[in-house]
This record gives C-alpha cells, structure tokens and sequence, in this order.
C-alpha cells in the first residue's frame, strides 16, 4: 500500500529529485517527484557531513513529532549497492530512528562523490543555528574541496562574494578569539574589525577588551585604529634597526594576557628595557593596579 506525501519543504530536499526506482522500495508519486520508502538499516550517514554533533533534547523534541505525525519531507539520498547515503536530513534519520520508525521517506538521487560532497556542505550551510566560524569553515572546504572560487562559491550559495571572503578571513584569527565567536562572545562585526589588526598581540588585546569593557563594534572599531595608528613606522636614523628578540615578544604577550591590557616590551642597543601597560581609562588603570597588588 502506498503513502501519499504532502507538505514537502522548500529547503535542498524540495528541489531533490529522482525518477528511479529500486526493488527494495516502495515509490509513489507526489507532484511528479518519487519518494521511496527506505529502510532505516539500509541508510548510513554521509561521512564527509560537516555537522558533527546534534542537540539531544532537539532530537527527542522532533523524535516526538515524528511519533505524532510522521516523516513530513522526506530526506535526500545516494544509492550505492543497496546502501542508501543521506544527502540531506541526518537531523530527520536519527530522529526516526529513536521514534522507533523502521522505514522512512526518501528521495534518491544520482550523484558522485565530489557532488554528495558539495550538496552536504551546501546545505550545512543553509542552517540558522550555526556560528560563524562554522560558516567560514564550510566555506573553506567548499572552496578547496570542491575546488570552486569565491565567486562560484557566492553563486551557488545566493551570498555576495565579499561576504564570503569576510568569512573565510575569520580562520586567520587567533584561535582565543575563533573560540569567542564559537561561544557567542563576540559578534561577526567585532570579529571583522580584529581582523583588521595586523599584530597577533594587539589582535589578543583587542579580544580581552571588548571582553572586559564590553565594547560594541563602533568602539572596537575606534581602539583597532588607535592600535593600528602606534603601529606605523616612524623614521629612523639611516643604518639604525632594532630587532625585539623573540623571548621579548614572548614575555609581552603572556603579560597581556595575565594583566588583561596591552603589553609592550621595549629593548635598547645596551641591553635594558622597559615594559609598558597601556590603559585607556582610570577604572582600568586601577584594575591593573588591583591585579598587581
């Protein structure tokens, strides 16, 4: 007996279609588009997902539903000798598993490994709840796995292409501060402003003040050009160049992060030094002063 299905999304799935039909399924036509009843034990998940990990309670919430109502769009797959892998809808398969479903609805659909790639990524891609460092890491598998160009890449995506190159720049960072994006500390648009601090110390500083002051984008935006603006060279006497030894840039940066501002560590053509913690504020100057003590 057949199923007719109805209330299909308007997500990959919806545009996903297939004419085939296998001995081991039950095909009807809905709309012109054949949808399979599957076995679940003859579905394996698509290695290459990007998505990893999958909220439980979500999972039971939608386990729920299914008991309720059933599979209402069906998920997407690639048959390989009678072995089904999902293009699109894990989130669906694995809820259907712990509602105790034995079949569920699919779509099969001809493709190679380069394309069931893509589509996974693509469609990973289309999902709200990701952070923007999971973005900018899809993006960067699409460009080189897939070996497509920004401008490829924004087409099939319906994104402009300085957006994702604004994405994809964000894995240069730092890795404190991809850990802020991922933890939701930060905003896209402090992200964006660090990335246009040139120094990893000053990109750290940055990152702890808008931690500490609660910056908004506009003011991280003001203290990156201030940074940026010490950060020019000035003129030197001809033949005269300084070279900070590496255990010196070593020490500052740890201090910046021990003291939570700005660390500069200055050396002179005699050996001594001096060590200076910039501040930008009294509250934080008497922060700085509490810490010490």
């Amino acid at each position: 007996m057949s199923k007719q299905f109805t209330g299909l999304g308007k997500g990959l799935d919806a545009i996903f279609q297939s004419n085939s039909t296998h001995n081991d399924t039950m095909a009807t036509k809905s709309n012109d588009k054949t949808v399979n009843e599957i076995a679940l034990q003859k579905i394996k998940p698509n290695p290459t997902q990007p998505r990893t990990e999958f909220d439980k309670d979500a999972l039971d919430e939608l386990a729920q539903s299914i008991r309720r109502l059933g599979i209402i769009q069906p998920i997407t797959v690639k048959e390989e000798a009678g072995i089904y892998t999902i293009i699109s809808g894990e989130r669906r398969f694995r809820a259907a598993k712990l509602a105790g479903l034995e079949t569920i609805p699919v779509y099969i659909r001809k493709v190679g490994d380069q394309e069931l790639l893509e589509m996974a990524l693509v469609e990973n891609i289309q999902r709200e709840e990701l952070n923007a460092i999971e973005i900018a890491l899809t993006f960067n598998r699409l460009l080189k796995e897939c070996n497509l160009t920004q401008l490829e890449l924004s087409e099939r995506v319906g994104k402009p292409r300085p957006t994702i190159a604004n994405y994809v720049r964000l894995l240069t960072l730092p890795d404190e501060v991809q850990a802020a994006i991922k933890a939701a500390f930060i905003s896209m648009g402090h992200a964006r402003t660090i990335a246009g601090v040139k120094s990893y110390t000053d990109q750290i500083y940055v990152l702890e003040q808008i931690l500490i002051e609660n910056l908004s984008v506009r003011q991280t935006e003001e203290l990156t050009q201030r940074l940026n603006q010490q950060d020019k060279p000035t003129s030197k006497a001809k033949g005269e160049k300084t070279v900070m030894p590496q255990t010196y840039k070593n020490v500052a940066v740890a201090l910046s992060k021990v003291i939570g501002s700005k660390v500069a560590v200055t050396q002179t053509k005699k050996g001594n030094g001096k060590i200076t913690i910039k501040f930008n504020s009294e509250a934080e100057l008497i922060r700085i002063q509490n810490l010490i003590k």
